[in-house]
């Protein structure tokens, strides 16, 4: 009796092919794995450092792609609150939604602000410097080398930050021209736009808005899907872009202010720690779902240092994988990345902190809690700021607490690439932790 050959021929087809699509998503989650995008960084950076000719130019890679994703930001961010605002008018509770808003971002940024102060005064970064290492950070500012360059003063002294009046701080929130503010890519004042259009709109028929609202969700729709595509080569990405920065600032910066970095380091993982329990708490998962969650957004923060491009895959974490309300979360994720800024604000404490050890200087309890709550209002005004515009803010904290930031401003700005993957990543997941905490917990159907 021998087998048919159809036989043979269906027990092959009956082996399902793998679908392109499974495929793309292992691909994808490989990509943003978090040991993934450290190998990528730290392979990177071995190429800066070996072959400095040839990695200066892949830097450009990085630019093209950081590009390519603040371009989606401001159309995904205008659709996205448009159209939340517009489902908030329909099933009511928007002004409950803003008060709640007002006290968890006031108490986060406070909060964010305290843990810093503690973590950093145990730490105690650039306390018992040697010499050699006091030697280097005199060197990369432009004083001696000797050792005793305490003051440390600059070649070419760095102008002191001004602070900003309150008619300043008005004039970057309200566009007077929209479309200009579209151009310039002036994200804060794009989005205070949308937030008083789509509460404009929220009170138009939606017999009439129906139009309008399909065309929103349709760019919105288009802005995830064209993300995604972006996303695909981030391994790549990431080790020209660590290859570019390296072969641009060498590593003695970073030996200099291993002190410094590491600490600010420690205590974003600390930070970033206490926001995976909050999201876990409110969401009513284990640690591994939350983990799984926000391992996309937490990798694009660290590759991109731009809170506003990890905007879609915050959105995606929170409603897609752990089932917050997407009406309230497309609202609530930009508002967050927009206004609340983790980040920063342990950035300010740790660097001020380090500043007075640098320099001598011991802080009181009073000082610390003056620095707290400076640092909490300095984040605020960090909206819309990144790289070195965000480290200048420094300077505001450090004024009031009389430290000589301006000769020490290039000693952060030489550091900044590394410690601005902190300050990303912290805000992102901190502004995850706070749209878990307004929105309501997920509903979990009992079997």
């Amino acid at each position: 009796m021998h087998t048919p050959v159809n036989a043979d021929i269906d027990s092959v087809a009956a082996v399902p092919a793998p679908q392109p699509g499974a495929v793309l998503r292992r691909f994808r989650a490989l990509a943003i794995n978090p040991f993934m995008v450290l190998a990528c960084v730290l392979l990177g950076a071995s190429i800066g450092w070996a072959a400095p000719g040839v990695a200066r130019p892949l830097g450009l890679v990085g630019v093209v792609y950081v590009d390519l994703l603040t371009m989606v930001v401001l159309p995904f961010m205008m659709s996205a609150v448009v159209l939340s605002l517009q489902n908030l008018y329909r099933e009511g509770g928007a002004g409950k939604i803003v008060q709640r808003v007002v006290v968890v971002f006031v108490l986060l940024a406070l909060a964010a602000a305290v843990l810093a102060t503690v973590a950093t005064w145990l730490l105690h970064p650039g306390g018992g410097m040697s010499e050699g290492t006091r030697a280097a950070l005199g060197h990369i500012v432009g004083g001696d080398a000797d050792g005793s360059n305490t003051a440390m003063a600059l070649l070419t002294p760095e102008p002191a930050p001004a602070s900003a009046s309150a008619q300043e701080i008005l004039r970057t929130l309200i566009p007077s021209n929209i479309f200009a503010a579209l151009a310039n890519g002036e994200t804060l004042k794009a989005l205070v736009f949308a937030l008083l259009f789509g509460f404009a709109v929220g009170q138009v028929p939606s017999r009439i808005s129906t139009g309008l609202q399909d065309a929103l969700e349709t760019v919105y729709k288009a802005c995830q899907t064209l993300t995604g595509w972006i996303n695909l080569p981030l391994p790549l990405i990431l080790v020209c872009m660590a290859a570019g920065q390296v072969a641009r600032t060498g590593l003695a910066p970073m030996a200099a202010m291993a002190g410094f970095v590491g600490g600010f380091l420690a205590v974003s993982v600390l930070l970033v720690g206490v926001a995976m329990a909050v999201v876990r708490h409110r969401a009513g998962v284990g640690a591994r779902a939350v983990m799984k969650a926000m391992r996309e957004p937490f990798a694009l923060g660290v590759a991109t240092n731009n809170s506003a491009a990890c905007m879609p895959a915050m959105v995606n974490a929170l409603v897609g994988r752990l089932g917050f309300a997407r009406s309230r979360v497309e609202l609530l994720v930009p508002l967050s990345v927009a206004l609340l800024r983790a980040g920063p604000v342990a950035y300010f404490v740790c660097g001020s902190m380090f500043i007075a050890a640098l320099y001598g200087r011991t802080l009181s309890a009073s000082d610390l809690a003056l620095l707290a709550g400076l640092s909490a209002l300095t984040g605020f005004a960090s909206s819309g700021m990144a790289g070195v515009v965000t480290v200048s803010l420094m300077g505001v904290v450090c004024a009031s607490l009389s430290l000589p930031f301006e000769a020490a401003f290039v000693l952060f700005v030489a550091v900044d690439p590394v410690c601005a993957m902190a300050r990303t990543a912290l805000t992102v997941i901190a502004n995850c932790a706070a749209v878990s905490l307004i929105c309501a917990r997920p509903v979990t159907l009992q079997s």
